[in-house]
């Protein structure tokens, strides 16, 4: 599990792994980055439990965190956990049922995104729905098979020394990454709906934009590195940008008189796409799902474009000029109550 300003949720998302029963010897490793919420004497204090172990993650990154957790752990399955997630019972058992039972590599299941406010809530609506983010199968899937990639996944560790470990020069999407190689390697990684996380996604408009904008922007350096593996769903909040982006441009030159006549008919089909997109966010917003208030609505209405559009500027950003150093710095400097 790696550990970043997580105070809010760190004690219940360890609670829950403690609580897996499985038959066999676990533990739980901590990969621990430099946070300043109090995060780090809170599981010094869930390091009580000799389970637990401490990782000391200096460079906060999240697959470096994880890499050092897996070389340091003694067992021969990995089980990835998040700090901003908790696992059903029995997660842990069905996970390993299934890998024995499709000889997969990697299996993951649901993100079942939940959230306490309206704001979270309406984040948590939009992770639920194909079109928040994409259709993935995590995000709603019902159909059992091999798939792209998994979400957290439960692994064979000498798969992962096989191919590498995590790839420590990505920063997001090292998931999808390291499944890609899986696969190419000639490995299964299984969707299994039976599979749940509950997942509790950032809580303000400031902190999901700054995520969104840094994971699009890595999605734009993975297509860089890796062109056709890239799934097409990926292109459509960019696509969506670029659309906006001359609906803009042609509404000004019409209003400035400068695009009149035949030219101005053929140009308008650009206003299409974006009047379809409206459409779809209102819709969604007033559909049912999610939380039933008004708040709740109204929220939906603005996450769901902040959503797409700050992935979708991230990724022609990533695209046009790469990655490079960028980092989320939506779990930075963060001063979370501990949830009740």
């Amino acid at each position: 599990m790696p550990v970043l300003n997580e105070r809010a949720y760190l004690r219940r998302a360890v609670q829950t792994v403690l609580a897996q029963d499985v038959a066999g010897p676990t533990e739980l490793l901590l990969a621990l980055a430099p946070s300043n919420d109090g995060t780090n004497e809170l599981a010094r204090e869930l390091a009580a439990d000799p389970r637990v172990v401490l990782i000391e993650n200096p460079e906060a990154d999240i697959p470096i965190g994880l890499n050092l957790a897996i070389r340091a752990a003694r067992y021969p399955t990995i089980v990835r956990v998040d700090a901003h997630s908790e696992l059903e019972p029995g997660y842990t058992t069905r996970a390993l049922t299934t890998l024995d039972r499709v000889r997969a590599a990697n299996v993951g299941g649901v993100m079942k995104a939940d959230g306490r406010t309206p704001f979270q809530r309406a984040v948590a609506r939009a992770y639920n729905s194909p079109i928040g983010l994409g259709g993935g199968a995590y995000h709603g899937g019902t159909q059992e098979g091999e798939a792209e990639s998994a979400y957290l996944g439960v692994m064979r560790r000498e798969v992962l020394e096989e191919v590498g470990l995590f790839d420590e020069s990505i920063r997001r999407g090292e998931d999808w990454e390291l499944n890609l190689r899986i696969r190419r390697a000639g490995y299964r990684v299984w969707f299994d709906p039976t599979l749940a996380v509950t997942y509790w996604p950032r809580e303000s408009w400031t902190r999901l934009g700054r995520q969104f904008s840094a994971t699009g922007r890595w999605r734009g350096e993975l297509v860089r590195r890796y062109g056709r593996g890239n799934s097409v769903r990926f292109f459509a909040p960019p696509a969506l940008v670029i659309a906006l982006v001359l609906a803009v441009l042609i509404g000004v030159l019409e209003l400035a008189g400068l695009l009149t006549g035949w030219w101005s008919l053929a140009a308008s089909v650009v206003y299409l796409p974006v009047a379809a997109y409206v459409l779809l966010v209102i819709a969604v917003a007033l559909g049912p799902g999610g939380g039933t208030g008004w708040r709740d609505k109204l929220w939906t209405l603005a996450v769901l474009p902040t959503m797409h559009l700050s992935w979708g500027a991230g990724f022609l950003i990533g695209v046009i000029r790469g990655a490079h150093d960028t980092v989320d710095t939506s779990r930075l400097g963060t001063r979370n109550t501990p949830l009740p």
